[in-house]
């Protein structure tokens, strides 16, 4: 019998990516975070990426994230997102965040374009 405590519990597939990602995150004090961080891994509801700042849960956050060629399989596709922290860890000098994602809008020649639910699907990755 599997031991469900060690079992992968999410509906939604997650990526191990590794992509540059800039942040900004308001508290729920009102102040405001901004860093670059890079991810650890993408799925279409949510992100975790490593960053220097501390973020705290609960916290409105948008990112920007540039999917390379390779993932999109044309151009690199830069994709602004808007979410919540629901996850800070902590630990050698870095931050770990994850953040659900709530919508996004794809980013073309500094445009942004169609905003996208995030149950929506994202392009195959």
């Amino acid at each position: 019998m599997e031991d469900v405590s060690t079992s992968e519990k999410r509906a939604i597939r997650r990526f191990s990516l590794q992509l540059p990602v800039i942040v900004n995150a308001v508290s729920e004090s009102g102040a405001t975070v901004q860093t670059t961080a890079e991810t650890r891994d993408v799925s279409s509801n949510g992100i975790c990426f490593y960053c220097d700042a501390a973020m705290e849960r609960r916290s409105e956050i948008e990112f920007t994230v540039t999917l390379p060629a390779e993932v999109t399989m044309t151009e690199p596709l830069k994709v602004l997102c808007h979410g919540t922290v629901v996850r800070v860890e902590q630990g050698d000098g870095k931050f770990t965040i994850a953040a659900a994602i709530e919508s996004y809008e794809f980013v073309v020649n500094d445009e942004k374009q169609k905003i996208v639910a995030a149950g929506d699907v994202l392009p195959t990755l």
